[in-house]
């Protein structure tokens, strides 16, 4: 074999996974940063600041920084040292999860205990297999489409709806209060639902969320829940969907300590899988998820889940409230700049989100032109789906230095309006 064709580039026999191919450009996030770096490097001076991903910023709370501390500390001991834990989750994290948030609801051994529920989205798809139908909020977070087309449960991508055939799009615009018109929705297996929801910072009502779950159990559908913000909740709306009656035979709940005690980038969360809940055939579902995570999962970190027990212990609580309410407050002042100035606002109350209209302009527009004359990152709606056209959304997950100084920049430009 000659050196040339030793160095060749050769393509394998394998061909490649067609629904991958069905993704259209990047996900979302890496291209937001990719358009922020290009604009960076047109204008090294400019101080670019970013309420686009919602990325936490403040540091996490002693208390439970000490107690990863310890834990990471003990690793060095004999009896402190441990190895692979169960895949589940620790039991006395499960047991103080189920105090915490899910007390005279729901037992331990539903909880499982995972690295984030974005990863447990991709095992729930992994768990329900191909040939699924599957409904989604539009806006709505990118996973749920993005993994249900990965996943198989999707046709093409369709250009002129922006939308992926067989996949149920249903409407959560301001005209409907951004819930669903669950009357005119056809029936499908899995539905994807975010409350509070990312991106529009909408909350369901109590009364919202018995319609969804009747809805499901008519349908006999699965209602992935996800309640990731559930802890900004200010309104008379339960933090957990398991709260409603008959969410027990309908619905799996997903959440995370992310936005709660900025663990993004600790990486812990947790699935909640009812025991009475019941494929087609009768068997159980918990008895898959179980299966599943510890098929393709070794368990959290167990310098993470001793963190994540000092959440829920009092002084961890009170941490991660502190936390909470930090960007509630930036929250409130991007909300507030942007009514001043007359803007169409939703948001911003029960959500670490504010989602602003500007006129019916494409939202990669306005993402670019707050970028380039305000040297402001934000993210366009429509990036969540078609429903998101017009509007961008706005985090409040930055340092109040920064949200006081965008709000400034965005006054100087949209003051006007």
């Amino acid at each position: 074999m000659g050196r040339g064709t030793r160095g060749a580039c050769r393509a394998t026999g394998v061909a490649r996974n067609a629904n991958i191919a069905k993704l259209q450009a990047g996900y979302l996030f890496p291209e937001i940063a990719k358009r922020r770096n290009a604009h960076q490097e047109a204008n090294p001076d400019a101080r670019v600041i970013s309420l686009g991903i919602g990325d936490t910023t403040e540091p996490i709370p002693a208390v439970i920084t000490d107690a990863m501390a310890g834990a990471a500390k003990g690793l060095n001991t004999l009896e402190g040292y441990s190895g692979y834990g169960a895949e589940q989750g620790k039991p006395d994290l499960r047991a103080g999860l189920c105090e915490a948030f899910y007390k005279g609801v729901m037992e331990p051994d539903e909880i499982f205990v995972s690295d984030g529920s974005k990863c447990d989205i991709s095992r729930l798809q992994m768990m329900l297999g191909p040939g699924r139908s599957v409904a989604v909020q539009d806006p709505s977070y990118p996973a749920y489409v993005d993994s249900s087309v990965i996943t198989g449960q999707t046709g093409e991508f369709d250009e002129a709806s922006g939308q992926f055939d067989d996949i149920v799009y249903m409407t959560c615009r301001p005209e409907n209060n951004f819930f669903p018109d669950l009357a005119n929705t056809p029936r499908t297996d899995i539905i994807f639902f975010c409350n509070p929801n990312n991106p529009t910072g909408a909350c369901a009502t109590r009364e919202q969320l018995q319609e969804l779950v009747d809805f499901a159990l008519k349908n006999g559908s699965i209602v992935v829940y996800d309640a990731a913000y559930a802890i900004f909740i200010e309104d008379d709306v339960p933090l957990t969907i398991f709260d409603i009656p008959g969410a027990k035979d309908c619905c799996i709940e997903t959440c995370s300590f992310s936005k709660y005690a900025g663990f993004t980038g600790v990486r812990l969360g947790w699935t909640v899988v009812p025991k009475q809940l019941k494929f087609a055939d009768g068997s159980p579902v918990i008895a898959d998820f179980n299966r599943i995570m510890t098929t393709c999962f070794n368990g959290a970190s167990n310098v993470a889940q001793a963190g994540g027990l000092a959440c829920v212990k009092p002084g961890g609580m009170e941490g991660m409230m502190s936390l909470v309410n930090y960007y509630k407050d930036n929250c409130k002042l991007i909300r507030q700049t942007f009514v001043d100035m007359g803007f169409e606002v939703h948001g911003g109350t029960n959500a670490p989100y504010v989602w602003v209209g500007f006129d019916g302009r494409a939202s990669w527009d306005v993402f670019a032109e707050i970028l380039e004359k305000c040297d402001l990152v934000t993210t366009p709606g429509s990036g969540f789906g078609p429903g998101g056209e017009g509007f961008v959304r706005v985090s409040a997950f930055g340092h109040r230095e920064d949200v006081e100084e965008a709000c400034q920049r965005l006054q100087k430009i949209y003051g006007g309006k």
